[in-house]
C-alpha cells in the first residue's frame, strides 16, 4: 500500500470526525432517566471495562442509574460517537484522545488512567532496526496510539516510511485479526501492536519483540488505555461520573491485590465477547507486559501529542486542559493518582 492512501484514510476519518461534531448533537440523550452510555473495545487493554461489563457492576453502583454498554473496535469510531453524544464515556487509547481533543473543540476529557504498558513490535526475522529495510510492518488503524509509536520510532531509526516514490519500511494500518493473519502467513514482517496480540503473535507465529514500547518512555510508563468523557457530560452528569470511577477504582486496586485472580477475571470476560479465551500462557504472557493505572502519565501524553504533530496527524501539541481528575480526585479523597 502507497503512503498515499493511509493518508486519504486520515483525511477521511478528518472530515467524518468534523461532520459528526457539526450535526450530530441531536443525539445526545438528556434527562434524569437517560442511559449513562459507556463504550469500550473487546481488549485485554480495557480489562476494568471488560470485567465490570461481565460481572454487571456498571448496574450495581448506587448513583450510576441505568447504564447501556457499548462495543466498539476502534478508537476513532468511539471516538465520533463520543463527539456526537450517543456515547458518555469511553475506554480508549490516548491517541485518538488527543487527536479528538484537537480536532473537536477542546470537548473532551481524559477523567482516569485505565493501563500502562502493554506495547509491542514483534518481528519474525529482523534483529536490528536497519534489518527491517525492505519489509512490510503493520499497525491496527492509521493514526492510532500505535501507529504513531511505530512511525515515531521508524524516523528516531533514521528509516523512511515507503512510498511510491521509495523508502525504507512499508507500515500497513490493518485490523488486529487480519494483523494476526498475515503475520501467521509470512506476508508482513511484523506489527506493532498491543496486547494481547503481542503475545499471540509470539506463541502462534513465533519470532521475537524487537521493541517493548515500555523501554523508549521515562520510567517504563505510558498510558496504554485512558478513560474519557465530554466537558458537557462531566457538568450534566458529575454525580453518575463519579460513581462510574468508584467501580473503575475498585476494578483496578483489585488487579493489583491479586494480578493472576484479575487475569483470569478478564480472560473470562473476554472469552464471552469473542468466544475465544486466551490460553493460559498467552495470557501470562500479555499480563506481564501490562501495568494497572489511575495515573493517565500527563508528562507521556504531552510528548505522543508531540510525536503525532511531528508526523503531521494533528495541527498543534498544545494539550492545556485536556486531563480532568477532579472527580477522580473526589472519589479518591484527594489521593494522588498511581
Amino acid at each position: 500500500m502507497s503512503s498515499a492512501r493511509p493518508w486519504s484514510l486520515l483525511l477521511g476519518f478528518c472530515c467524518v470526525l468534523l461532520t459528526t461534531v457539526t450535526s450530530c448533537k441531536k443525539d445526545t440523550a438528556s434527562g434524569a432517566n437517560a442511559p449513562l452510555r459507556v463504550a469500550f473495545f473487546p481488549n485485554i487493554t480495557h480489562a476494568q471495562a471488560l470485567v465490570a461489563n461481565a460481572e454487571g457492576l456498571f448496574g450495581s453502583q448506587p448513583g450510576m442509574g441505568h447504564v447501556e454498554v457499548r462495543q466498539f473496535n476502534a478508537g476513532p469510531a468511539a471516538m465520533e460517537a463520543l463527539v456526537a453524544g450517543s456515547v458518555d464515556v469511553a475506554y480508549v487509547g490516548p491517541g485518538p484522545a488527543i487527536n479528538t481533543y484537537l480536532k473537536a473543540g477542546k470537548e473532551l476529557r481524559i477523567i482516569a488512567g485505565a493501563v500502562n504498558g502493554g506495547a509491542v513490535l514483534v518481528v519474525k526475522n529482523a534483529k536490528t532496526p536497519q534489518e527491517l529495510k525492505g519489509k512490510k510492518l503493520a499497525t491496527p488503524q492509521l493514526g492510532n496510539t500505535q501507529d504513531i509509536a511505530l512511525r515515531h520510532w521508524l524516523k528516531a531509526q533514521n528509516l523512511s516510511i515507503a512510498t511510491d516514490a521509495g523508502g525504507d519500511v512499508q507500515v500497513i494500518p490493518i485490523s488486529n485479526p487480519d494483523i494476526l493473519a498475515q503475520y501467521l502467513q509470512g506476508a508482513i514482517e511484523g506489527a506493532w501492536v498491543p496486547e494481547p496480540w503481542g503475545a499471540r503473535m509470539l506463541a502462534e507465529g513465533g519470532g521475537h519483540i524487537l521493541v517493548d514500547e515500555r523501554d523508549l518512555w521515562p520510567d517504563k510508563r505510558f498510558p496504554t488505555t485512558v478513560v474519557v468523557t465530554t466537558k458537557k457530560v462531566l457538568e450534566t452528569q458529575r454525580s453518575r461520573i463519579a460513581a462510574l470511577l468508584r467501580i473503575h477504582v475498585g476494578l483496578t486496586e483489585r488487579w493489583r491485590a491479586d494480578p493472576p485472580a484479575f487475569a483470569t477475571s478478564v480472560n473470562a470476560a473476554f472469552g464471552q465477547l469473542t468466544r475465544k479465551p486466551l490460553p493460559a500462557p498467552v495470557l501470562q504472557d500479555a499480563f506481564s507486559r501490562l501495568e494497572p493505572s489511575l495515573d493517565p502519565v500527563p508528562a507521556a501524553l504531552k510528548t505522543s501529542a508531540e510525536h503525532a504533530k511531528s508526523l503531521g496527524f494533528i495541527p498543534s501539541d498544545d494539550i492545556t486542559g485536556l486531563v480532568d481528575l477532579s472527580v477522580l480526585d473526589e472519589v479518591r479523597g484527594g489521593a494522588k493518582p498511581n
